[in-house]
């Protein structure tokens, strides 16, 4: 816990091309990627660095050849080897790479490559069907390459290469101009486009891992047209030399992290909050509640006298985990201290972070050895951080300005205006604070707030942290209720989706009654202004986006 701790060592990334290219000469003999074609195979493909340096070349020669350079490519599908080897190349060869999310509504991502002027459509096999009339009736697009016919492309752009076409090396690129424009999952409303520039991705990565060290395996595993999965997982793992396994879908990801033992893994609260309730199912089914507890508060104890046993004392929990598992990298959402504590007691560190599409998207972190409870971390280098307007608390909208913040919204000066002040830092839209030795602490989202007539501010945030502690609490979101009698009548509500084997276990027969009085009790503990004043069950679970974050205005607010 030494706050003054150095920096670790990183790699200063230029653009993406010269990313591909340094990786290959600095980590010759490791493995870059890992994955396997069909999720039932016993056999992994395992690819080297200087192997993907070459996939990534071709497939980009291969495009130049085919008339594709400086031009807007749209790249949607699942998560594989050859979709990594698209984002490459498609910026290695000075194109902008459009990634779509495969699970939009066909309309959607008509719209995006209608607004983008895509001339060309690299698609995975579970958006093809999908894909098919939609592209075919763009007027823009002039090639739709599948990604099973990547590889004869890979091998024309081989033989062109090998032949002494050197275009994808002759080109010189700038990494300052427009690379990626990522359009954002629009939880509280419509999405905009991100336009990101290739110094804006790689400094992103560049700076960030002065905060913290990975290890040497992850498990790729979040969607990959969102910047956390692109940038983190790919950019800044593949730039360190870490090998990444590419998931084979939400299904498998438990069985792999048994059978692939990653070191380390890249998350989103969802996930974490799964796996933490694994840990205490588990151990409330097998009647060793208590002894967990225990055994944690013990091992806890030993630990403040330089004892660390927790490997061995919690092999058995660890081992689910592939039982190399040293730690976990989460971003997205707030995270519940509690679950950061439970793994850091069986010894899997958690590192809080802080991040947004519209900054590459890290912006801040906890580090290895030093972190603070409550805080997503120390900003990344060179990214300045400021308050704007503190309250008497000293908490307001974050505020950064920095390298990796993006160039704007792809053709909306309107929203861009908004968002940037006169000074020249973005506005995030994300109420926090700063403490005095410049950590950020997040409250919530500004599009959240619930502003009361006395001029009160609550973070539904806030609430839904303690809510969600409840035992048989599944999601839950809290929001100002909206009654059709009275439209002045302010109610703060909290909409709860039931875990129904957790109640069952808790012999709870009345829901309604059950959460009614555990908001109660939770009341009792809250300012007036902050109150619970309505309980409202639903039978299905919120919608998502495919980051796994509730769409909040999908929400029925009426309550009465």
């Amino acid at each position: 816990m030494n706050k003054n701790y150095p920096v670790y060592k990183t790699t200063f990334i230029d653009d993406m091309r010269s990313l591909v290219e340094e990786a290959a000469q600095n980590f010759p003999d490791k493995t870059a990627l890992s994955y396997k074609v069909h999720p039932s195979d016993t056999e992994v493909v395992r690819v080297s660095f200087p192997q993907w340096r070459d996939d990534v070349r071709n497939l980009g020669t291969a495009l130049i050849a085919k008339g594709f350079r400086e031009k807007n490519i749209a790249l949607i599908g699942e998560n594989s080897y050859l979709w990594c080897c698209s984002f490459f190349a498609v910026m290695a060869i000075g194109s902008v790479l459009v990634p779509i999310d495969k699970d939009l509504a066909p309309e959607y991502i008509a719209g995006i490559i209608d607004a983008t002027g895509c001339v060309a459509a690299i698609v995975g096999k579970a958006a093809q069907q999908k894909c098919d009339g939609i592209l075919s009736a763009r007027p823009s697009i002039q090639a739709v390459y599948p990604v099973d016919e990547l590889p004869q492309l890979e091998a024309e752009g081989a033989a062109l290469f090998a032949a002494g076409d050197n275009s994808y090396y002759d080109y010189k690129i700038d990494p300052n101009r427009l690379a990626s424009i990522v359009f954002t999952s629009g939880t509280t409303g419509k999405g905009k486009g991100v336009m990101l520039s290739q110094t804006n991705i790689g400094q992103d990565m560049t700076l960030g891992m002065y905060n913290f060290a990975l290890t040497s395996k992850t498990l790729h595993v979040l969607p990959p047209h969102h910047t956390f999965g692109s940038t983190v997982n790919y950019v800044g793992h593949l730039s360190q030399g870490v090998e990444v396994y590419i998931s084979s879908g939400l299904k498998h990801v438990s069985d792999e992290i048994r059978e692939q033992q990653p070191t380390h893994l890249i998350l989103v609260p969802a996930f974490l909050e799964v796996m933490h309730k694994k840990i205490w199912d588990g151990a409330r089914k097998s009647g060793k509640t208590g002894l967990l507890k225990t055994m944690i508060s013990v091992s806890n104890g030993l630990r403040k006298v330089g004892i660390d046993v927790r490997r061995k004392l919690f092999k058995s929990i660890l081992e689910p985990f592939g039982g190399k598992l040293e730690m976990i990298i989460c971003g997205g959402a707030k995270l519940d201290e509690e679950i950061i504590r439970t793994f850091d007691a069986i010894g899997i560190t958690i590192m809080n972070g802080y991040g947004i599409t519209e900054c590459a998207p890290l912006i801040s972190c906890n580090r290895n050895l030093y972190q603070k409870a409550g805080s997503v971390g120390l900003p990344i280098f060179d990214l300045r951080v400021r308050i704007d307007d503190p309250d008497a608390n000293g908490e307001g909208e974050i505020c950064v300005k920095g390298p990796n913040v993006m160039l704007g919204y792809f053709n909306n000066p309107e929203a861009t205006a908004e968002v940037f002040d006169k000074d020249g830092f973005f506005h995030t839209g994300d109420y926090g604070r700063l403490d005095d030795e410049g950590w950020i602490y997040i409250t919530g989202r500004k599009k959240n707030l619930i502003i009361l007539s006395n001029g009160k501010n609550v973070y539904p945030e806030e609430l839904e942290a303690d809510i969600q502690k409840i035992d048989g609490v599944a999601e839950v979101v809290v929001y100002a209720g909206e009654s059709r009698v009275n439209k002045d009548k302010e109610i703060i509500v909290a909409e709860i989706f039931p875990d129904t084997d957790a109640l069952k276990a808790l012999g709870v027969a009345e829901p309604q009654a059950y959460f009614e009085e555990q908001i109660k009790k939770l009341n009792a503990k809250l300012p007036p202004y902050k109150l619970v004043k309505r309980v409202k069950l639903r039978d299905t679970e919120f919608q998502k986006n495919t980051s796994r974050k509730i769409i909040r205005f999908t929400i029925d607010k009426t309550v009465d």
